[in-house]
C-alpha cells in the first residue's frame, strides 16, 4: 500500500499517519502540496513529527511533490488503484469495497477541512467514506486513515 497526502496541514496528524503506516508496513508515504515533511527546509528533523511518528519516518520511504495529480498519474501507469478517503456523492462505506491486489493500493488522505482537491477525486477509482451516525459528520484524518489503512490491509 502507498499513501498519498494531499495538502493535510497539521504536522501531528501527518506524524501519526506515519506510525500508523509502520503498524502495516507501507510501501511509502507521497507528501504532497504544503503537508510538512519529517524534515524542515534545512535538512533538519522536525521534532514535533518525529515525537509523535516515534521514529516511524525512518523506517518508512517518503518522497515530497508539489501536486498531487502527478503522483497520483505516475502510480496509475504503475497498475496501482486509487482509494480515496471523501464523503462525496459518489463515495461508498469503506468496508464494502473488494480488494484484488493489495500490493497496488494508493490510498489518499486529504486536507482537514477541504478535504480532498477535485483533480485527485477524477483520478480516484473509488471514493471511500466512513459513515457517520453523530452531529459532527466527520473524524480526524490521521483516525480517519488508520480505520482505513487496517481494513484495506486486513480484510
Amino acid at each position: 500500500m502507498v499513501i498519498v497526502l494531499d495538502n493535510i496541514r497539521s504536522i501531528q496528524n501527518v506524524g501519526t499517519i506515519f506510525r500508523t503506516a509502520d503498524a502495516i508496513n507501507v510501501e511509502k508515504i507521497y507528501l504532497c502540496g504544503i503537508t510538512p515533511s519529517p524534515l524542515d527546509e534545512f535538512g533538519r528533523k522536525r521534532q514535533q513529527l518525529v515525537k509523535i511518528s516515534l521514529g516511524a519516518e525512518n523506517s518508512i520511504k517518503w518522497g515530497k511533490c508539489k501536486q498531487t495529480y502527478r503522483v497520483l498519474d505516475d502510480l496509475k501507469k504503475q497498475g496501482y488503484r486509487i482509494y480515496v478517503v471523501e464523503q462525496a456523492k459518489n463515495s461508498i462505506p469503506y468496508f464494502k469495497v473488494k480488494i484484488s491486489n493489495r500490493k497496488k493500493i494508493v490510498l489518499v488522505l486529504g486536507h482537514e477541512l477541504g478535504g480532498v482537491s477535485k483533480s485527485t477525486l477524477k483520478r480516484a477509482d473509488k471514493i471511500l467514506e466512513i459513515p457517520m451516525a453523530g452531529s459532527k459528520q466527520s473524524l480526524n484524518v490521521a483516525i480517519a486513515g488508520a480505520i482505513v489503512m487496517f481494513h484495506l490491509e486486513y480484510t
